[in-house]
């Protein structure tokens, strides 16, 4: 294996946590091979990005192209819409009170990924195989991937940004404990009568939250939680029946609702990796957490992988993928992503649970983040940058100190 091949990286994967990861990398002075067919320009679904995650486009210089197919998200309201016995208070997080204009852009990914594919492909570090991974071959000096097509590429460190089956980390002997929910999301667009005002509604039902959020104009995306029979039975409506049972599940807060063309349904599941970092593979995206869609943690928490990698790479150029390198980042991504991933599915759990004490602390929880100001500019700042909120009360216990 040659000197170059030891700081190479291989990226398994084409989706947009496999082309920010290797637009990161190959602008990390990184070459970067790039494993994965065309980018999908048909998904339908849109991605709530917030400030650090766009911090990290407009590093890649794609975040420009991007915002005029975005709507900002300034404020995010949870109202509890199940008939049960307990119930919480409507809560509202503003992002001005916690000093930012906006908690981040909800873009679409027809947009977002044809944008990452575009950059990917002009980035004079990236070579980009329009193929997949067969076989992974990984030894203590090298992984290499034998593709579809017949050719072989070999690397220091292999980026698992394959989905949430992810075959690299399979081969890493990682293993991974998933389960499926009783859940699945019905995703649309729809159209509606009065303005969103950037203002972003999770609905938590009996069967998983209704969330809609803004898009350009008077347009707002939606990922309804039901059961799975019921996402069948709900995508099956015509639209103006469909449109009519949103804007009642809305309440009709935005007013008349005309459902655009488009409906898919994905069935939800949690799955966690025993590690996050193993035999020169090291996962991000899916391949390292799955969970329901609630509070706009997905990418997100993908993006943060992939700059923990890049700086943790960046560290140990000479050779990114040896085990003390890869340890390194296991140990950096552990407390993050338990720490979301436990609470979202919590959150989820407490919401299909009949239990009188599930209710209770999910109704005590929301009740105190909806009458506790400082508790709820906590929560937003620990939203967006993990280790911030607790930044800010240091910083408030160090003022009082000084006076």
């Amino acid at each position: 294996m040659d000197h170059n091949d030891k700081a190479r990286i291989l990226v398994a994967g084409s989706g947009p946590a496999g082309l920010i990861a290797a637009l990161g990398f190959g602008q990390a002075g990184f070459e970067v091979t790039l494993v994965g067919p065309e980018a999908n320009t048909t998904d339908r679904r849109t991605t709530a990005l917030m400030n650090p995650a766009l911090k990290v486009l407009e590093r890649l210089g794609v975040l420009a192209e991007l915002k005029p197919q975005a709507a900002a998200l300034k404020v995010m309201r949870i109202v509890d819409a199940t008939r049960r016995l307990i119930r919480s208070p409507t809560v509202t997080f503003r992002a001005s009170e916690i000093g930012e204009e906006q908690f981040g852009l909800n873009l679409p990914n027809n947009a977002l990924i044809p944008v990452l594919a575009k950059a990917a492909s002009a980035h004079d570090r990236i070579h980009w195989l329009k193929s997949t991974v067969e076989s992974w071959s990984l030894d203590a000096d090298h992984a290499r991937a034998r593709l579809a097509d017949g050719g072989e590429v070999a690397a220091s460190l292999a980026v698992a940004a394959d989905g949430r089956l992810s075959p690299a980390r399979e081969a890493a002997g990682i293993r991974a404990f998933a389960r499926p929910y009783p859940q699945s999301a019905l995703v649309l667009n729809f159209g509606h009568r009065s303005d969103h005002g950037f203002v972003s509604t999770e609905f938590h039902t009996e069967t998983g939250p209704f969330t809609q959020v803004p898009l350009p104009g008077r347009r707002s995306s939606l990922v309804w939680v039901v059961k799975p029979e019921t996402a069948q039975e709900l995508a099956a409506l015509d639209d103006a029946t469909l449109s009519e049972r949103i804007e009642q599940q809305m309440q009709s807060v935005l007013g008349r609702v005309s459902v655009e063309p488009g409906r898919q349904i994905y069935p939800l599941s949690a799955a966690s990796p025993a590690r996050f970092a193993q035999n020169r593979v090291a996962l991000v995206g899916e391949a390292a957490h799955v969970f329901p869609p609630i509070g706009a943690q997905g990418l997100n928490l993908g993006i943060r992988d992939i700059d923990d990698l890049i700086g943790i790479a960046s560290e140990n150029r000479d050779d990114p993928g040896a085990s003390r390198s890869l340890a390194a980042y296991d140990t950096r991504r552990r407390p993050d992503i338990w720490a979301r991933s436990g609470a979202v599915n919590l959150l989820n759990m407490s919401l299909l649970s009949d239990m009188l004490p599930a209710q209770l602390a999910r109704s005590a929880g929301l009740n105190a983040l909806g009458s506790f100001a400082p508790l709820r500019a906590f929560f937003m700042r620990e939203g967006l940058r993990p280790g911030s909120g607790f930044r800010a009360i240091a910083g408030g216990l160090r003022k009082e100190v000084e006076h």
